[in-house]
Protein backbone atom coordinates (compact mmCIF):
# COMPACT_ATOMS: atom_id res chain seq x y z
CA UNK A 1 0.00 0.00 0.00
CA UNK A 2 1.25 3.48 -0.85
CA UNK A 3 2.24 5.51 2.20
CA UNK A 4 1.92 9.29 2.70
CA UNK A 5 5.70 9.47 2.91
CA UNK A 6 6.00 8.03 -0.58
CA UNK A 7 3.96 10.90 -1.99
CA UNK A 8 5.64 13.53 0.17
CA UNK A 9 8.98 12.50 -1.29
CA UNK A 10 7.86 13.41 -4.80
CA UNK A 11 9.48 16.61 -6.06
CA UNK A 12 7.31 19.66 -6.67
CA UNK A 13 5.42 19.55 -9.94
CA UNK A 14 7.06 21.38 -12.84
CA UNK A 15 4.89 24.50 -12.90
CA UNK A 16 5.06 25.38 -9.18
CA UNK A 17 8.83 25.00 -9.51
CA UNK A 18 8.80 27.37 -12.48
CA UNK A 19 6.78 29.96 -10.56
CA UNK A 20 9.35 29.88 -7.76
CA UNK A 21 12.22 30.14 -10.24
CA UNK A 22 10.75 33.23 -11.90
CA UNK A 23 9.15 34.83 -8.83
CA UNK A 24 11.79 37.59 -8.62
CA UNK A 25 12.14 38.14 -12.38
CA UNK A 26 10.29 40.94 -14.16
CA UNK A 27 9.38 39.85 -17.70
CA UNK A 28 10.72 41.58 -20.75
CA UNK A 29 8.44 43.49 -23.12
CA UNK A 30 5.39 41.84 -24.73
CA UNK A 31 5.56 38.58 -22.74
CA UNK A 32 4.78 35.29 -24.48
CA UNK A 33 4.21 32.12 -22.45
CA UNK A 34 5.40 28.88 -24.10
CA UNK A 35 5.45 26.56 -21.11
CA UNK A 36 2.15 24.68 -21.05
CA UNK A 37 1.17 22.09 -23.64
CA UNK A 38 -2.38 23.39 -23.92
CA UNK A 39 -3.58 23.45 -27.55
CA UNK A 40 -4.73 26.88 -28.68
CA UNK A 41 -6.05 26.09 -32.14
CA UNK A 42 -9.79 26.35 -32.66
CA UNK A 43 -12.12 23.58 -31.52
CA UNK A 44 -14.05 21.65 -34.21
CA UNK A 45 -17.22 23.31 -35.53
CA UNK A 46 -19.44 20.40 -34.52
CA UNK A 47 -18.69 20.64 -30.80
CA UNK A 48 -21.03 23.45 -29.76
CA UNK A 49 -24.11 22.16 -31.65
CA UNK A 50 -23.70 18.69 -30.16
CA UNK A 51 -23.30 20.06 -26.64
CA UNK A 52 -26.36 22.25 -27.09
CA UNK A 53 -28.43 19.40 -28.47
CA UNK A 54 -27.45 16.95 -25.71
CA UNK A 55 -27.23 19.25 -22.68
CA UNK A 56 -30.23 17.63 -21.01
CA UNK A 57 -28.25 14.40 -20.82
CA UNK A 58 -26.36 16.00 -17.95
CA UNK A 59 -29.40 14.83 -15.98
CA UNK A 60 -28.38 11.18 -16.49
CA UNK A 61 -25.58 9.07 -15.11
CA UNK A 62 -23.32 8.19 -18.06
CA UNK A 63 -21.98 4.69 -18.71
CA UNK A 64 -18.58 4.43 -17.09
CA UNK A 65 -16.92 2.51 -19.92
CA UNK A 66 -18.44 4.71 -22.65
CA UNK A 67 -21.60 4.64 -24.71
CA UNK A 68 -21.90 1.86 -27.31
CA UNK A 69 -21.70 4.57 -29.98
CA UNK A 70 -18.47 5.98 -28.50
CA UNK A 71 -16.84 2.56 -28.23
CA UNK A 72 -17.86 1.86 -31.85
CA UNK A 73 -16.39 5.20 -32.99
CA UNK A 74 -13.07 4.49 -31.23
CA UNK A 75 -13.02 0.97 -32.64
CA UNK A 76 -13.62 2.41 -36.11
CA UNK A 77 -10.80 4.90 -35.65
CA UNK A 78 -8.41 2.15 -34.56
CA UNK A 79 -9.35 0.21 -37.69
CA UNK A 80 -8.92 3.20 -40.01
CA UNK A 81 -5.76 4.63 -38.40
CA UNK A 82 -3.90 1.49 -37.32
CA UNK A 83 -5.53 -1.32 -39.28
CA UNK A 84 -6.46 -3.30 -36.18
CA UNK A 85 -9.71 -4.80 -34.93
CA UNK A 86 -10.36 -4.00 -31.29
CA UNK A 87 -13.84 -4.98 -30.08
CA UNK A 88 -15.79 -2.82 -27.60
CA UNK A 89 -14.74 -5.02 -24.69
CA UNK A 90 -11.13 -4.12 -25.48
CA UNK A 91 -11.78 -0.37 -25.06
CA UNK A 92 -12.83 1.86 -22.19
CA UNK A 93 -13.51 5.57 -22.02
CA UNK A 94 -11.47 7.66 -19.56
CA UNK A 95 -11.15 11.31 -18.58
CA UNK A 96 -8.12 11.97 -20.75
CA UNK A 97 -4.90 9.97 -20.94
CA UNK A 98 -3.59 11.15 -17.54
CA UNK A 99 -6.39 9.40 -15.68
CA UNK A 100 -5.97 6.28 -17.78
CA UNK A 101 -2.20 6.13 -17.36
CA UNK A 102 -2.60 6.39 -13.59
CA UNK A 103 -5.53 4.04 -13.09
CA UNK A 104 -4.13 1.38 -15.41
CA UNK A 105 -1.14 1.04 -13.06
CA UNK A 106 -3.51 0.62 -10.11
CA UNK A 107 -5.48 -2.02 -11.97
CA UNK A 108 -2.65 -3.96 -13.62
CA UNK A 109 0.52 -3.70 -11.54
CA UNK A 110 1.03 -6.79 -9.34
CA UNK A 111 1.99 -6.42 -5.69
CA UNK A 112 5.05 -8.63 -6.29
CA UNK A 113 6.92 -9.63 -9.43
CA UNK A 114 9.04 -12.78 -9.23
CA UNK A 115 9.02 -12.46 -5.45
CA UNK A 116 10.32 -8.87 -5.47
CA UNK A 117 8.91 -5.35 -5.35
CA UNK A 118 7.74 -4.67 -8.90
CA UNK A 119 9.59 -2.12 -10.97
CA UNK A 120 8.06 0.36 -13.38
CA UNK A 121 10.29 1.50 -16.23
CA UNK A 122 10.00 5.21 -16.96
CA UNK A 123 11.60 7.18 -19.81
CA UNK A 124 13.61 10.12 -18.50
CA UNK A 125 12.49 12.90 -19.15
CA UNK A 126 8.86 11.93 -18.83
CA UNK A 127 5.22 12.87 -18.23
CA UNK A 128 5.05 13.18 -14.46
CA UNK A 129 1.98 10.97 -13.94
CA UNK A 130 4.17 7.93 -14.69
CA UNK A 131 6.16 8.50 -11.50
CA UNK A 132 3.19 9.15 -9.25
CA UNK A 133 1.52 6.00 -10.59
CA UNK A 134 4.58 4.01 -9.55
CA UNK A 135 4.43 5.60 -6.09
CA UNK A 136 0.72 4.85 -5.76
CA UNK A 137 1.19 1.12 -6.34
CA UNK A 138 4.34 0.84 -4.21
CA UNK A 139 6.51 -0.03 -7.20
CA UNK A 140 10.12 1.04 -7.67
CA UNK A 141 10.47 3.48 -10.57
CA UNK A 142 13.46 2.94 -12.83
CA UNK A 143 14.29 6.09 -14.77
CA UNK A 144 15.85 5.28 -18.13
CA UNK A 145 17.60 8.25 -19.70
CA UNK A 146 16.55 9.24 -23.22
CA UNK A 147 19.33 11.37 -24.69
CA UNK A 148 20.72 12.41 -28.01
CA UNK A 149 22.92 9.32 -27.92
CA UNK A 150 19.82 7.07 -27.78
CA UNK A 151 17.83 9.04 -30.33
CA UNK A 152 15.90 10.71 -27.50
CA UNK A 153 14.13 7.41 -26.82
CA UNK A 154 14.87 5.19 -23.80
CA UNK A 155 17.07 2.15 -24.38
CA UNK A 156 15.19 -0.29 -22.15
CA UNK A 157 17.15 -3.26 -23.54
CA UNK A 158 20.33 -1.86 -21.96
CA UNK A 159 18.95 -2.51 -18.47
CA UNK A 160 20.34 -5.46 -16.55
CA UNK A 161 18.44 -8.73 -16.52
CA UNK A 162 17.46 -8.51 -12.84
CA UNK A 163 15.79 -5.14 -13.42
CA UNK A 164 13.95 -6.38 -16.49
CA UNK A 165 12.81 -9.55 -14.72
CA UNK A 166 11.37 -7.42 -11.92
CA UNK A 167 9.65 -5.02 -14.33
CA UNK A 168 5.84 -5.10 -14.34
CA UNK A 169 5.13 -2.05 -16.51
CA UNK A 170 7.07 0.02 -19.02
CA UNK A 171 5.81 3.49 -19.96
CA UNK A 172 6.57 4.79 -23.45
CA UNK A 173 5.45 8.08 -25.02
CA UNK A 174 5.65 8.37 -28.81
CA UNK A 175 5.88 10.99 -30.18
CA UNK A 176 7.85 11.76 -27.06
CA UNK A 177 7.06 14.57 -24.67
CA UNK A 178 9.24 16.65 -24.62
CA UNK A 179 11.71 15.64 -27.36
CA UNK A 180 9.33 14.93 -30.25
CA UNK A 181 11.11 11.67 -31.12
CA UNK A 182 9.05 8.90 -32.73
CA UNK A 183 9.46 5.21 -31.94
CA UNK A 184 9.59 3.49 -35.32
CA UNK A 185 8.34 -0.03 -36.06
CA UNK A 186 11.75 -1.63 -35.44
CA UNK A 187 12.03 0.05 -32.03
CA UNK A 188 8.52 -1.06 -31.08
CA UNK A 189 9.07 -4.62 -32.23
CA UNK A 190 12.23 -4.87 -30.13
CA UNK A 191 10.40 -3.46 -27.11
CA UNK A 192 7.49 -5.89 -27.50
CA UNK A 193 9.95 -8.78 -27.77
CA UNK A 194 11.67 -7.54 -24.60
CA UNK A 195 8.32 -7.33 -22.79
CA UNK A 196 7.44 -10.88 -23.83
CA UNK A 197 10.85 -12.20 -22.78
CA UNK A 198 10.70 -10.57 -19.33
CA UNK A 199 6.91 -10.66 -18.84
CA UNK A 200 5.94 -7.00 -18.46
CA UNK A 201 3.28 -4.73 -19.95
CA UNK A 202 3.93 -1.74 -22.20
CA UNK A 203 1.80 1.33 -21.48
CA UNK A 204 1.89 3.17 -24.81
CA UNK A 205 1.08 6.86 -24.28
CA UNK A 206 0.15 8.01 -27.80
CA UNK A 207 -1.66 11.27 -27.02
CA UNK A 208 0.51 13.15 -29.59
CA UNK A 209 0.16 10.49 -32.29
CA UNK A 210 -1.86 12.63 -34.69
CA UNK A 211 0.57 15.56 -34.71
CA UNK A 212 3.47 14.58 -36.95
CA UNK A 213 5.86 16.05 -39.49
CA UNK A 214 5.89 13.75 -42.53
CA UNK A 215 4.34 10.37 -41.68
CA UNK A 216 1.94 8.99 -39.06
CA UNK A 217 3.81 7.29 -36.21
CA UNK A 218 3.20 3.55 -35.87
CA UNK A 219 1.05 2.45 -32.96
CA UNK A 220 2.49 0.09 -30.36
CA UNK A 221 -0.71 -1.93 -30.06
CA UNK A 222 -0.88 -2.43 -33.82
CA UNK A 223 2.75 -3.56 -33.92
CA UNK A 224 2.22 -5.98 -31.03
CA UNK A 225 -0.95 -7.41 -32.56
CA UNK A 226 0.90 -7.95 -35.82
CA UNK A 227 3.43 -10.01 -33.85
CA UNK A 228 0.70 -12.04 -32.15
CA UNK A 229 1.56 -10.33 -28.84
CA UNK A 230 -1.24 -7.80 -28.51
CA UNK A 231 -1.68 -8.73 -24.83
CA UNK A 232 1.65 -7.00 -24.09
CA UNK A 233 0.47 -3.47 -24.95
CA UNK A 234 -2.08 -1.14 -23.38
CA UNK A 235 -2.70 1.89 -25.60
CA UNK A 236 -3.75 5.37 -24.41
CA UNK A 237 -5.01 8.27 -26.52
CA UNK A 238 -7.31 11.26 -26.18
CA UNK A 239 -8.96 14.16 -27.95
CA UNK A 240 -6.90 16.82 -26.16
CA UNK A 241 -4.16 17.28 -28.76
CA UNK A 242 -5.74 15.57 -31.78
CA UNK A 243 -8.92 17.66 -31.66
CA UNK A 244 -7.87 20.69 -29.54
CA UNK A 245 -10.27 19.60 -26.78
CA UNK A 246 -8.21 19.37 -23.57
CA UNK A 247 -11.12 20.65 -21.50
CA UNK A 248 -13.44 17.91 -22.74
CA UNK A 249 -11.44 15.41 -20.64
CA UNK A 250 -12.11 12.56 -23.00
CA UNK A 251 -9.80 9.74 -23.99
CA UNK A 252 -9.62 5.98 -24.18
CA UNK A 253 -7.60 2.95 -23.19
CA UNK A 254 -7.41 -0.05 -25.54
CA UNK A 255 -5.88 -3.49 -25.20
CA UNK A 256 -6.62 -7.11 -24.43
CA UNK A 257 -10.13 -7.61 -23.03
CA UNK A 258 -8.78 -9.19 -19.84
CA UNK A 259 -6.75 -6.06 -19.03
CA UNK A 260 -9.54 -3.66 -19.94
CA UNK A 261 -11.98 -5.64 -17.76
CA UNK A 262 -9.76 -5.05 -14.73
CA UNK A 263 -9.49 -1.36 -15.50
CA UNK A 264 -13.27 -1.11 -16.00
CA UNK A 265 -13.82 -2.81 -12.63
CA UNK A 266 -11.53 -0.33 -10.88
CA UNK A 267 -13.20 2.63 -12.55
CA UNK A 268 -16.67 1.34 -11.72
CA UNK A 269 -15.75 1.82 -8.07
CA UNK A 270 -13.51 4.88 -8.20
CA UNK A 271 -13.62 6.54 -11.64
CA UNK A 272 -15.84 9.42 -12.68
CA UNK A 273 -17.39 8.66 -16.08
CA UNK A 274 -17.13 11.18 -18.91
CA UNK A 275 -20.39 13.23 -18.98
CA UNK A 276 -22.83 12.11 -21.66
CA UNK A 277 -22.72 15.34 -23.69
CA UNK A 278 -18.92 15.01 -23.77
CA UNK A 279 -19.24 11.42 -24.90
CA UNK A 280 -21.54 12.55 -27.73
CA UNK A 281 -18.93 15.06 -28.87
CA UNK A 282 -16.29 12.35 -28.61
CA UNK A 283 -18.33 10.02 -30.81
CA UNK A 284 -18.28 12.66 -33.55
CA UNK A 285 -14.63 13.62 -33.02
CA UNK A 286 -13.23 10.09 -33.37
CA UNK A 287 -15.30 9.64 -36.54
CA UNK A 288 -14.02 12.81 -38.26
CA UNK A 289 -10.54 13.31 -39.74
CA UNK A 290 -11.03 16.62 -41.57
CA UNK A 291 -10.48 18.74 -38.46
CA UNK A 292 -7.48 16.59 -37.49
CA UNK A 293 -5.76 17.18 -40.83
CA UNK A 294 -6.37 20.92 -40.61
CA UNK A 295 -4.97 20.97 -37.08
CA UNK A 296 -1.89 18.99 -38.11
CA UNK A 297 -1.18 21.41 -40.97
CA UNK A 298 -0.97 24.28 -38.49
CA UNK A 299 1.66 22.43 -36.48
CA UNK A 300 3.57 21.49 -39.60
CA UNK A 301 3.70 25.20 -40.46
CA UNK A 302 5.25 25.84 -37.05
CA UNK A 303 7.76 23.00 -37.54
CA UNK A 304 8.91 24.84 -40.65
CA UNK A 305 9.21 28.09 -38.69
CA UNK A 306 11.29 26.36 -36.01
CA UNK A 307 13.56 24.78 -38.61
CA UNK A 308 14.09 28.16 -40.25
CA UNK A 309 14.82 29.95 -36.97
CA UNK A 310 17.03 27.30 -35.35
CA UNK A 311 18.43 25.53 -38.40
CA UNK A 312 21.94 26.88 -37.79
CA UNK A 313 21.90 26.35 -34.01
CA UNK A 314 24.26 23.56 -32.93
CA UNK A 315 22.35 20.79 -31.20
CA UNK A 316 18.94 21.68 -32.61
CA UNK A 317 17.00 18.50 -33.43
CA UNK A 318 13.81 19.01 -35.48
CA UNK A 319 10.89 17.23 -33.77
CA UNK A 320 9.32 14.34 -35.66
CA UNK A 321 6.00 14.77 -33.90
CA UNK A 322 4.17 16.42 -31.01
CA UNK A 323 4.23 20.16 -30.41
CA UNK A 324 7.32 20.80 -28.28
CA UNK A 325 10.84 21.90 -29.05
CA UNK A 326 13.63 20.44 -26.92
CA UNK A 327 16.28 23.13 -27.25
CA UNK A 328 19.84 22.86 -25.97
CA UNK A 329 20.89 25.19 -23.17
CA UNK A 330 23.97 25.00 -20.96
CA UNK A 331 21.73 25.30 -17.90
CA UNK A 332 17.97 25.10 -18.39
CA UNK A 333 17.07 27.08 -15.27
CA UNK A 334 19.52 29.88 -16.06
CA UNK A 335 18.23 29.98 -19.63
CA UNK A 336 14.60 30.20 -18.46
CA UNK A 337 15.38 33.12 -16.16
CA UNK A 338 17.33 34.92 -18.85
CA UNK A 339 14.66 34.44 -21.50
CA UNK A 340 11.90 35.73 -19.21
CA UNK A 341 13.92 38.76 -18.15
CA UNK A 342 15.53 39.72 -21.47
CA UNK A 343 13.22 38.36 -24.14
CA UNK A 344 9.87 38.17 -22.34
CA UNK A 345 9.48 34.51 -23.34
CA UNK A 346 8.56 31.95 -20.69
CA UNK A 347 9.87 28.41 -21.20
CA UNK A 348 10.23 25.34 -18.99
CA UNK A 349 13.63 24.10 -17.76
CA UNK A 350 14.17 20.56 -18.98
CA UNK A 351 15.34 19.36 -15.58
CA UNK A 352 11.81 19.90 -14.26
CA UNK A 353 10.64 17.06 -16.51
CA UNK A 354 13.47 14.69 -15.53
CA UNK A 355 14.99 12.96 -12.51
CA UNK A 356 18.58 12.74 -11.41
CA UNK A 357 20.19 9.37 -12.17
CA UNK A 358 23.67 7.90 -11.85
CA UNK A 359 24.29 9.14 -15.40
CA UNK A 360 23.03 12.64 -14.55
CA UNK A 361 19.82 14.53 -15.25
CA UNK A 362 19.14 14.29 -19.00
CA UNK A 363 16.98 17.42 -18.99
CA UNK A 364 19.43 19.77 -17.28
CA UNK A 365 20.93 21.02 -20.54
CA UNK A 366 17.60 21.74 -22.25
CA UNK A 367 14.51 23.91 -22.25
CA UNK A 368 11.06 22.83 -23.43
CA UNK A 369 9.14 25.20 -25.70
CA UNK A 370 5.47 24.63 -26.55
CA UNK A 371 4.45 25.44 -30.14
CA UNK A 372 0.78 25.96 -29.29
CA UNK A 373 0.24 29.62 -30.23
CA UNK A 374 -0.50 31.20 -33.61
CA UNK A 375 2.21 31.05 -36.26
CA UNK A 376 3.08 34.74 -36.11
CA UNK A 377 3.39 34.77 -32.32
CA UNK A 378 5.42 31.56 -32.47
CA UNK A 379 7.90 32.98 -34.98
CA UNK A 380 8.31 36.13 -32.91
CA UNK A 381 8.94 34.15 -29.72
CA UNK A 382 11.30 31.65 -31.32
CA UNK A 383 13.32 34.46 -32.88
CA UNK A 384 13.64 36.10 -29.46
CA UNK A 385 14.81 32.79 -27.97
CA UNK A 386 17.41 32.32 -30.71
CA UNK A 387 18.72 35.87 -30.51
CA UNK A 388 18.96 35.74 -26.71
CA UNK A 389 20.51 32.30 -26.23
CA UNK A 390 22.37 31.58 -29.44
CA UNK A 391 23.05 34.91 -31.14
CA UNK A 392 21.24 36.56 -34.00
CA UNK A 393 20.71 34.40 -37.08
Amino acid sequence: MASPERFSNLPDYAFPRLRKLLSDVAPGPDPIVMTIGEPRHGIPDFVAPILSRTVEELGKYPPNEGTPQLLAAISGWLRARHGIEVPPEGITSVNGTREGLFNAALALCPERKNGAVPRILVPNPFYQVYAVAAAAVGAEPVFVNATGATGHLPDFAALDRATLDAAAICYLCSPANPQGAVADRDYLERLVELAERHDFLIFADECYSEIWRTAPPPGALAVAMGMGLGHRVIMFNSLSKRSNLPGLRSGFVAGAAEHIARLRTLRSYSGAPVPLPHQRVSEAAWADEAHVGANRALYQEKYAIADRVFGNVPGYVPPEGGFFLWLPAEDGEAAARRLWAEAGVQVLPGAYLSRDTAEGNPGKGYIRVALVGPAGETEDALTRIRDTLYGKG
